[in-house]
């Protein structure tokens, strides 16, 4: 992408307002009369219009403008935000969204979205009789005329102090005004200080502006619609034209003087000139233009040379760690200082907190809750949670799979959910909460849970398992991850064709993640995706195996503890530790790699989490903690499990990446077959 092209950042900045407004009008549908949701949206459309008709979009501009003058006349209290008309704004956000991203393409639908608009609008209006004042009429109250007879209005302004920074041209401002009726213009300079402290990003000058109209404070508001909140505005209705000639010119004002007349909000005081502003002040001005945008490749491209960075460094460690030169150790050290902070900076700036994700699904439950006819509650958590983009970027196929499946599967009718003692409303729940070196991402229903008889009977007729085969239920449960997969009786725009869960459990796997399923009937279900949480640079503990090195993930590992000597004599066949009082599970990693070297006299066990399961991993020796660079596997060796990558390590030679979430799960399983065979 060149950020460069004019029309590609008009995209990108329109991307992001289309975004506000779905979500604006989503939280309007649920709060109607909320005043500042009805502002936001109708900025939004506002600038959608006028920055869409200055790069040559003129049909998203013409288009948008019927849309800009309903939310005038809601802001203005002269219709009501109803729930029709957040459902055709919505249509409209999908409609502008195609005539920006496609406008060489023909794109139907417009006339009919802007007929019904048309409807609801005339259908919807309030009593014009007690129409809402716009924000000047109620600072200034001021009595409006009659609309046959033009009258004399005065407006003052003196513009915020960060105004030139951001762009703004009082020249413009003062044609826009022209526009409005026959104007007569006068410079207020009695704020302009002395040269020795006068700031030239500053403006000074202040505005007197006499127009001849009948009523323009609505066009007024429209002029200043992006300033007024920080700026100083004044308008007064002149009786005559005599009046006018009669008022004597304004008096001096020194720099700190305030306004002569009313401001536009007097429970907010008068922004101070820049002039005598302190660094807070100069800090909060210039706040919003201290990030800039970056193409996501060049974040990839340093974050692969911060990788390449860090191999470096640590071959460097390792000749200083083998010479006796104090210089070359300091010089290491140093610069292992350095790429680890380069390292956690760079991380920092592609990690991006969920919520940005879990946005989008508002629209997917309100679109389906219309469809299916089921009322639905979407609830979210842990919003600020973080993972890599790159992640972010591909969870949002399996996250609308898991959420369609749950409203259409997991959710029962309202009739039904009433006949069974609940709400008619369903509920689906989507957090993020952070798990040791993971985040787990929950999609929870409360509907009536997987039924187990129906997804082994499926199995059965699909020849994915045995007739006899014995299944636990976790086990069952996943099978609907299996390709072809669906208990759905009738194929439907939402579901049947067993592709949906498919595509999670491919997408989740190539990511280095788990899925765990829980479902009680009649209580609802939950889908957890583990994931680590990034993709690119971790912290690792080196050990030994024999003769190999492998990294254990450092998030994952809890505690490293001695194996007790003599331990295979009390064992019995029973591979537990108790770490204290709680019994844990060990893995040799010389059984599960079959190393043939001798063990060493003193293992170690290295203890490890993922979710909510332990596991001890024994090892013959470890050697310490480096930044771990991960690299993917080849095709060849990517059905490993045991192993989510591999890493380059000082010396040149390659170290596998164990798979944490792999090995604590074959711990588990251990322990369960342990358990069962003791109960039998």
């Amino acid at each position: 992408m060149n950020l460069s092209d004019p029309t590609e950042t008009f995209r990108q900045e329109a991307r992001e307002l289309l975004d506000q407004l779905e979500a604006g009008l989503l939280d309007l549908e649920q709060d109607p009369s909320n005043a500042d949701l009805i502002n936001s949206t109708f900025r939004a459309l506002h600038t959608i219009k006028g920055s869409g008709a200055m790069f040559g979009f003129t049909a998203v501009a013409e288009f948008v403008h019927e849309f800009e003058t309903a939310f005038d006349q809601v802001r203005k209290g002269q219709s009501a935000a109803n729930g029709a008309l957040i459902e055709v704004a919505l249509d409209a956000k999908d409609h502008i969204h195609l005539l920006i991203e496609t406008p060489e393409t023909e794109i139907g639908g417009g006339d009919d979205i802007l007929d019904r608009l048309r409807a609801v609008i005339s259908g919807g209006a309030v009593p014009a009789a007690a129409p809402k004042p716009s924000i000047i009429e109620q600072a200034a109250k001021i009595e409006p005329v009659p609309a046959a007879a033009a009258a004399t209005w005065r407006l003052e302004f003196y513009l915020p102090s960060d105004a030139l920074i951001y762009g703004t041209n009082p020249l413009l401002l003062l044609e826009e005004l022209a526009q409005i009726g026959p104007t007569k213009v006068t410079a207020l300079t009695g704020r302009i200080p002395d040269l020795a402290t006068l700031d030239p990003e500053v403006p000074h000058i202040g505005w007197r502006v006499d127009i001849e109209a009948t009523d323009p404070t609505a066009a007024i508001d429209d002029v200043f619609l992006f300033l007024r909140d920080n700026m100083e505005l004044t308008l007064t209705r002149l009786d005559t034209v005599e009046d006018l000639a009669a008022l004597p010119a304004p008096a001096p004002m020194s720099v700190n003087a305030g306004p002569t007349v009313e401001p536009i909000a007097p429970a907010a005081p008068a922004p101070a000139p820049r002039a005598k502003a302190g660094p807070a002040a100069e800090t909060a001005d210039r706040a919003a233009a201290s990030s800039l945008r970056v193409p996501a490749e060049r974040l990839d491209e340093l974050m692969d040379r911060v990788g390449e960075l860090v191999i470096a460094q640590a071959r460097l460690s390792q000749i200083a760690g083998l010479s006796s030169d104090t210089a070359l150790k300091t010089i290491a050290e140093e610069l292992e200082r350095l790429s680890s902070g380069l390292r956690d900076t760079t991380m920092g700036i592609r990690m991006v907190p969920i919520g940005t994700l879990f946005s989008r699904f508002r629209r997917l439950i309100h679109d389906l809750s219309g469809e299916l006819g089921k009322p639905i509650e979407f609830i979210t958590s842990g919003e600020d949670t973080e993972l890599d983009k790159t992640m972010i970027e591909r969870l949002a196929d399996p996250l609308v799979h898991l959420i369609r499946n749950s409203v259409d599967h997991g959710l029962e009718s309202a009739d039904k959910r009433l006949a069974a003692g609940k709400p008619a409303k369903g509920v689906v729940r989507l957090s993020a909460v952070y798990s040791g070196a993971e985040v787990a991402i929950s999609v929870t229903d409360d509907g009536a849970g997987l039924n187990t008889a129906r997804i082994r009977a499926k199995a059965e007729e699909n020849g994915l398992i045995a007739p006899d085969a014995k299944l636990t239920e976790q086990e069952l449960h996943h099978l609907i991850f299996a390709p072809g997969f669906s208990t759905a009786k009738e194929v439907t725009s939402l579901s049947g064709r067993g592709v949906g869960m498919d595509v999670v459990k491919r997408t989740i796997d190539g990511l280095r993640g788990t899925i765990d399923v829980a479902s009680k009937p009649g209580e609802g279900s939950t889908m957890t995706l583990r994931l680590p949480l990034t993709l690119a640079i971790i912290d690792g503990m080196l050990v030994r195996v024999g003769n190999g090195r492998y990294t254990i993930p450092l998030a994952a590992v809890e505690e490293c503890v001695e194996l007790p000597e003599g331990i295979e004599a009390h064992a019995k066949g029973r591979n537990f530790l108790d770490i204290r009082g709680a019994l844990v599970p060990y893995l040799r990693l010389r059984e599960v790699f079959g190393t043939t070297a001798d063990p060493e006299p003193h293992q170690k066990v290295v203890i490890v989490s993922s979710g909510e399961g332990r596991v001890g991993l024994v090892v013959d020796q470890i050697i310490g903690n480096n930044q771990t660079v991960i690299k993917q596997l080849s095709k060849l060796h990517s059905g490993i499990k045991s192993f989510s990558g591999a890493t380059i390590l000082g010396d040149g030679t390659v170290a596998l990446i164990l798979d944490t979430a792999h090995l604590v799960a074959s711990g588990q399983s251990y322990v369960d077959r342990n358990i069962t065979g003791r109960a039998a």
